[in-house]
């Protein structure tokens, strides 16, 4: 008999789970508005009877032997989601607990960046790799840091907040509290303030599209010529890649992989990026370190990375 995981991704809008098999590919993906749920053993009950319902339908052949979740705030440690600022959730949930509970399998959870590297380093460009790091661009700056083929945690299971660097003292305010994170600046939300104030400082009040721009609309102006357009990418990938320059210099990563909204934007991101990350290198580290683009695909990489999660552990005890 062959063996299922389930792999259940919790953002603030949706919940994505599906059954994956050990060699990535994935049999079942379902979803469910996590907003619809203010009470989390709700949602559990309503995801767990979709998995069982589906695991019906393979049982002759799959046996499911683990959970792998992907959350924000998601404490590996201790299988907790703690204070998330996206949830409805009040205070640290113990939501691989109640998972377990229900479905009587092995359950892990950690936050949705570090899910989504341990699948790149299963499932796409890490193949083979034992140190990346691995970005997640989107509303946010996620980040997940894998070193000596392990993820990097810390004492208390939250390492890694990449996106949290502050690059500016006294800079844009962050949804953390603090000012000039990483975040606000190279994020979809980011490059958005960014082509905003580069428009302002046109004195082009005109074009009023300009308040409710999206990453999406100013990679089509760029595609256009539009030199506003173009300069908020440079912005924002000279400064990422001094951040990465930064980060390079705690692991010495084989690479750094960009993945979400903004990386689809392609050499538009990447050049000015990579031009920064060299510029900031510290010689020893110089032409060593590829930034490349995530090999996961957008629509697929919360259901791997959560299945990667739970995979990973599993893998002494039950073979692919």
């Amino acid at each position: 008999m062959q063996h299922l995981v389930a792999a259940i991704d919790i953002g603030g809008t949706n919940t994505v789970f599906g059954l994956v098999d050990f060699n990535g590919k994935i049999l079942l993906k379902e979803n469910v508005s996590t907003e619809h749920f203010p009470i989390p053993e709700d949602l559990v009950a309503v995801v767990c009877e979709h998995i069982k319902k589906a695991m019906l339908q393979f049982s002759k052949d799959y046996e499911l032997v683990g959970v792998g979740i992907g959350a924000p705030n998601g404490n590996y440690f201790n299988g907790t989601v703690e204070f998330a600022p996206n949830l409805k959730w009040f205070g640290v949930v113990p939501l691989a607990k109640l998972f377990s509970d229900k479905l009587h399998v092995k359950t892990v959870l950690t936050n949705d960046a570090n899910a989504a590297a341990i699948g790149e380093m299963m499932f796409g460009g890490a193949k083979g790799m034992k140190d990346f790091i691995f970005i997640t661009l989107g509303t946010g700056l996620g980040s997940g840091i894998v070193v000596n083929g392990e993820m990097v945690y810390g004492h208390d299971s939250f390492a890694g907040e990449i996106g949290h660097v502050i690059m500016f003292p006294d800079g844009r305010q962050c949804g953390c509290g603090r000012k000039g994170c990483l975040e606000t600046y190279c994020s979809a939300t980011g490059i958005k303030r960014t082509y905003s104030d580069l428009l302002m400082s046109h004195h082009d009040k005109s074009n009023l599209q300009a308040r409710v721009a999206d990453a999406k609309y100013i990679y089509d102006k760029a595609m256009q010529g539009d030199k506003d357009a173009i300069a908020a990418f440079d912005q924002t990938g000279e400064i990422l890649g001094l951040a990465l320059a930064n980060s390079v210099a705690y692991t010495s990563p084989q690479a750094i992989f960009l993945f979400g909204g903004l990386a689809l934007a392609g050499d538009f991101i990447f050049k000015p990026t990579i031009k920064s990350f060299e510029e900031n290198l510290l010689n020893i580290y110089k032409n060593k370190i590829k930034i490349l683009p995530s090999e996961l695909k957008e629509n697929d990489a919360a259901i791997l990375g959560a299945a990667s999660l739970i995979i990973k552990e599993l893998k002494t005890e039950y073979r692919p």
